[in-house]
């Protein structure tokens, strides 16, 4: 029986994967299109349980009809849904993006927030909503977990938990703040192209010799593997 991994060799083995994986995925980065926080704010809302490839074919007519926050909270629920309606949950999320420009208006002067505190005060603005503006629209490091980066963080031993937000404490003691953004859009990158949840290409990941779980869901046959690797215009 193996000896069980220290902090310290869990520390860097994880910062070593986070550096190969810059390595590999060059230009990761968000995948949803924005031109400011109120963009991505909306656009990350419209994102759950939807492609961000569906999402940038839809906030482009959004945000042409509805161009600044006052023009989104004057808009009615169901001119909204019309828009939104090929992102599924179409309902709530034209509620959110309602709310949500109501709020900003009446508390923040019509300002996105820049904490972490004020955005989870918005409709349909949780910690992950929250992280990924932080992060791609203010700069400020943060980490957001959401299934693929959970996953991901499991299958590499770096948590045990599933809860979201252990995950992201446990991620936050191994990774320097500055890192956090950059390490979410790699994990996310390697989560949709490779690292998949029914069966990852374990045979055609190039960071499989850190990976404790290498070959346990996906086949090792780099052939066979190469099949379920994914490219960056499906998502």
């Amino acid at each position: 029986m193996s000896e069980p991994e220290s902090k310290t060799a869990l520390v860097r083995r994880a910062r070593k994967i986070d550096r190969e994986l810059g390595i590999i995925f060059p230009d990761a980065k968000c995948e949803l299109d924005y031109q400011n926080p109120l963009q991505l704010l909306v656009a990350t809302v419209l994102s759950a349980q939807c492609t961000d490839k569906r999402v940038n074919m839809v906030t482009p007519v959004l945000f042409k009809k509805y161009p600044t926050v006052v023009d989104l909270a004057s808009a009615s629920i169901s001119d909204i849904e019309d828009v939104i309606r090929s992102t599924g949950f179409y309902h709530n999320k034209a509620m959110a993006i309602k709310g949500l420009a109501a709020a900003i208006i009446e508390n923040f002067n019509g300002e996105v927030p820049d904490t972490l505190e004020e955005l989870v005060t918005l409709p349909g603005a949780g910690r992950k909503t929250a992280n990924v503006v932080l992060g791609n629209a203010f700069n400020v490091p943060g980490i957001t977990v959401d299934t693929h980066v959970g996953r991901i963080a499991r299958r590499l031993g770096w948590t045990t938990n599933t809860d979201p937000v252990k995950v992201e404490f446990d991620l936050m003691e191994l990774f320097e703040p500055k890192d956090w953004t950059m390490l979410n859009h790699r994990l996310i990158f390697l989560g949709r192209r490779i690292c998949h949840s029914r069966k990852p290409a374990c045979g055609a990941c190039e960071i499989a010799k850190w990976c404790p779980s290498y070959g346990v869901d996906g086949p090792i046959d780099p052939t066979e593997a190469a099949k379920l690797v994914k490219s960056g215009d499906q998502f």
